[in-house]
This record gives C-alpha cells, sequence and structure tokens, in this order.
C-alpha cells in the first residue's frame, strides 16, 4: 500500500476496486472459450481452424480496434468510452451464448474483442482523471492484476468449477461470466474525477497515435515479445512436450505455465511504485523472459517446466511495466494514443508472429522450431531496453 502525507492522497479504495473489476474482462471473455471448445464442438462440428478462431479472432481485435478505441477516447471521454466498450464486451461475449449459428458466434467473438481492444487505451487515459499522480503505478498494477487474474479465472476455474455447477452447458457458463460486466459498467460513474490539464485544442483533437514516437515503438515491440513468448508457449507446448516424450507433464506445464502471471501480478501490487518507471526492472524482466524460453528449450523434465514457469512469471511483469507507462510519461488523451499505438504493434506482431512459428514447424516437422523461431526474434529487443528512454530513472 502507498502511503501519503497528505488525506487528499490517499489511494481512493472504491477507485482500485472498479479498476480490477474492469481489468477482469480485458481477458476473461476471451480465456474462456480454451475450456469450452470441446462443449461447443459437440454442437457445432467445426475443423480445428474455426474452432480455434473463436479464441485467435478477439485476439486479432486487440490490435486492429485499438487506435478506434484512441478515436472514441477523443470524442466521447475515456469514462464513457470504457463504459461503451465495457457494456459491448459483456452483451457480445453473452450473446455466443445464445446462438446456435456459426456465423453469428464469429460475429459475436469479434465484436466482444474490438469492445475490450477500445478498453485497452480507455483505462490508461481514465487513471489520469481517477488517481493523483503518485498513485497512478499502483492504479496500473491494480488492473493489470485483475487482467491477469481473469485469465487464470476464465482458463482455470471455468471446467473444474462453474461447468458442473451450471449443468455442463457452456450457454449458461458464457452468460454467467458475460453479464456481471453490466454491473461494473454502471460502477464506473461512482469514482469523481479530476478536471482534464488545460491543453491545445488541436493537441486535444487529435486521435491518431504519434507514429514517429520511437517510444509507441519501442513499447509496441517489447510488448510483443512479452505476449508472443506467452501466447506462443501456450499455443505449442502440448506439441513441444509430445515431441521430446513428455507427455506425462502436460497438465502440470500448463498449470505452472498460466499460474506464474497471476504470482507476477500478486508481486507487482506491491512493487509498483518502486519498479514502474524505471529502466533497471525493464532489463531484469525482458532478460529473464528471453533466459526461460531458452531454459525451457535446452533442458528436459521439470527442470524445463521450472524454467518455463520463470518465462511466463516475468513475461507478466515485463507487461505490467510497459502498460503502466503511458500514464506515467503522457497525460490525458496522450496518455491513451500512446497506449493505442504500441497495443497496436504489440498485438499484431504477437498474433502473426506465433502463426509464423507454427508454419515454421510444421513445414520442417520439427516441433520445437516455433519456439526457437520465437526466441531468436525475441533477441533484438534487449538493445531497445537498453536504449529506453527512462535513463534518468533508477
Amino acid at each position: 500500500m502507498i502511503l501519503q502525507t497528505r488525506a487528499t492522497s490517499q489511494p481512493p479504495v472504491l477507485a482500485f476496486v472498479i479498476l480490477w473489476l474492469t481489468g477482469l474482462y480485458l481477458r476473461l471473455p476471451i480465456l474462456v472459450i480454451p475450456p469450452l471448445t470441446a462443449a461447443i464442438n459437440d454442437d457445432f462440428n467445426l475443423p480445428q481452424t474455426l474452432l480455434g478462431s473463436l479464441t485467435t479472432l478477439p485476439i486479432l481485435m486487440l490490435s486492429v480496434g485499438a487506435i478506434l478505441g484512441s478515436l472514441v477516447i477523443v470524442h466521447l471521454g475515456a469514462r464513457n468510452t470504457l463504459a461503451m466498450a465495457l457494456t459491448l464486451v459483456g452483451l457480445a461475449s453473452a450473446a455466443r451464448g445464445l446462438t446456435d449459428q456459426l456465423p453469428w458466434l464469429l460475429i459475436f467473438s469479434v465484436i466482444m474483442g474490438l469492445g475490450i481492444a477500445i478498453m485497452q487505451p480507455a483505462l490508461p487515459t481514465l487513471l489520469t482523471r481517477w488517481l493523483q499522480p503518485t498513485q497512478l503505478a499502483l492504479g496500473s498494477a491494480v488492473y493489470m492484476n485483475g487482467m491477469l487474474m481473469g485469465e487464470f479465472i476464465g482458463a482455470g476455474l471455468t471446467l473444474p468449477i462453474l461447468m458442473p455447477l451450471l449443468n455442463n452447458s457452456w450457454q449458461l457458463t458464457l452468460l454467467v461470466w458475460s453479464l456481471p460486466a453490466l454491473l461494473v459498467v454502471a460502477l464506473l460513474f461512482l469514482p469523481k474525477q479530476h478536471p482534464l490539464p488545460a491543453t491545445n485544442n488541436k493537441a486535444n483533437k487529435s486521435w491518431m497515435p504519434n507514429w514517429s514516437d520511437p517510444l509507441l515503438w519501442r513499447m509496441g515491440f517489447l510488448l510483443a515479445v512479452s505476449a508472443s513468448l506467452f501466447f506462443g508457449g501456450n499455443a505449442y507446448l502440448s506439441s513441444f512436450l509430445e515431441a521430446r516424450g513428455e507427455s506425462h507433464l502436460l497438465e502440470a506445464a500448463f498449470f505452472w505455465f498460466n499460474v506464474a502471471q497471476m504470482f507476477a501480478s500478486v508481486l507487482m501490487l506491491f512493487m509498483a511504485r518502486r519498479w514502474i518507471a524505471r529502466l533497471l526492472p525493464i532489463k531484469i524482466s525482458l532478460i529473464a523472459t528471453i533466459a526461460g524460453m531458452l531454459g525451457m528449450l535446452l533442458f528436459n523434465g521439470w527442470l524445463s517446466l521450472m524454467f518455463g514457469f520463470m518465462l511466463s512469471f516475468w513475461a507478466g511483469i515485463l507487461l505490467i511495466l510497459l502498460v503502466a507507462l503511458p500514464p506515467q510519461l503522457r497525460s490525458g488523451h496522450e496518455a491513451g494514443k500512446l497506449a493505442a499505438g504500441a497495443f497496436t504493434v504489440s498485438y499484431s506482431l504477437s498474433f502473426f508472429l506465433p502463426l509464423a512459428g507454427g508454419l515454421l514447424a510444421d513445414g520442417f516437422e520439427q516441433a520445437s522450431l516455433s519456439l526457437w523461431f520465437l526466441l531468436a526474434l525475441s533477441l533484438p529487443a534487449i538493445p531497445l531496453a537498453w536504449g529506453f528512454p527512462l535513463q534518468n530513472k533508477r
């Protein structure tokens, strides 16, 4: 907890609770689908490509829709934008469970992903309206903790807990996970907002990210490294272990690989003020993430799984450190524009690079090539991190 000397700077608990709940819906509606794929396939009898697209289409929308979020923020404001986007996410996610037509199932998945994409730049913008400058780091860590907990809740608790309570209905499961988002929307209007600083009218109306800003590209590529190694590790972990004759470790590997990011998000709640907007933690987390992938590839058995845990843990730390930067370095709409540009770059790369790695592995019939490919492409991020424009920070 960050202690302040003035009462006016005490952390607004209500705002933090709402930020955490909102963060849940950045990932929960996406990651709830993989545990439901078998049940969905029983009703639709889909080929693997279409079945996988129920997860990958929303992720693709995260890159396509981020700039749209910047545009909407300028015209509606951060809170109204977030409320609109979260409503879209809740309704579209729930609607997936109300249709028995494949085209509509895919359309609702795309709409939901677009809503999440718009939420992403709205959240760092809203931080600057709800919190004091000294509380921004903790605010970022809080909603990122919600996001990573959403990954764990959606992927980890759906099958063992929620599905049995709902008579194993994937339709009801989607409704139960999705509709509470509308309650969070109502809560968004409770915290008081700080007034926007007086800025140039032209700058205020500008919504397009500044593509000539080196910081945007550095952030985007470093975010892509974190996301590609994590999502790629998840995507190819099964085939990688099977090719090494270690299928018996698969269940444990998936559990520890994914729960690691939850531990990372909890640690960042305590270390946010010390680590966010500091150069050294970014360097350490990047090196540790890459080293984790290298160790997972070079070693076998439980030692490999330990390095996988290391990869995922530090990828989660790196993700939070980078996502928290825009409200630290920019104010108001400018924070949202920087975030939108970085998310566009990062999610575009983290969607296509693991796909390219999979094609390479298929072409050479060598499962590990997909992960070696992602590892090789992450190496240029090291000099980018060393040149990050935070030299004045510890």
